[in-house]
């Protein structure tokens, strides 16, 4: 499978609302290095994989409406809105944030994250 096919797939796969499937597209050794409006955040997989846990309890459901896609070597750029719908309100969609997100790939698996979202 091509990084970007791997890229695609995994939000296609909306893997991030479900802590199930997430891991499967996890390498051991990720490292995910997040600025947010909010802060600056470092995660691991495991942390990844929590914090999916806990999208997956708060919302409903989510999608991701990808404007940008772009892939140079062994890493894809994605900039995209993930829209969300709340467990009180499922059919009223929010946009959760705006982001801004650099994969890299290592043995088929995402690797690295360096993403900045926006409320």
């Amino acid at each position: 499978m091509s990084v970007s096919d791997l890229v695609q797939k995994f939000y296609a796969s909306d893997a991030l609302m479900h802590h199930h499937l997430i891991a499967q597209f996890l390498h051991d050794d990720l490292e995910v290095f997040w600025h947010s409006t909010t802060g600056y955040l470092h995660l691991n997989k495991q942390e990844l994989v929590d914090y999916s846990l806990h999208l997956e309890k708060a919302y409903d459901s989510s999608r991701f409406d990808i404007t940008h896609f772009l892939k140079d070597g062994d890493s894809v750029t994605v900039r995209y809105t993930h829209f969300v719908t709340t467990k009180e309100n499922p059919n009223h969609e929010l946009i959760l944030a705006h982001f801004m997100a650099i994969w890299e790939v290592k043995d088929q698996k995402l690797y690295r994250a360096y993403i900045m979202s926006q409320l």
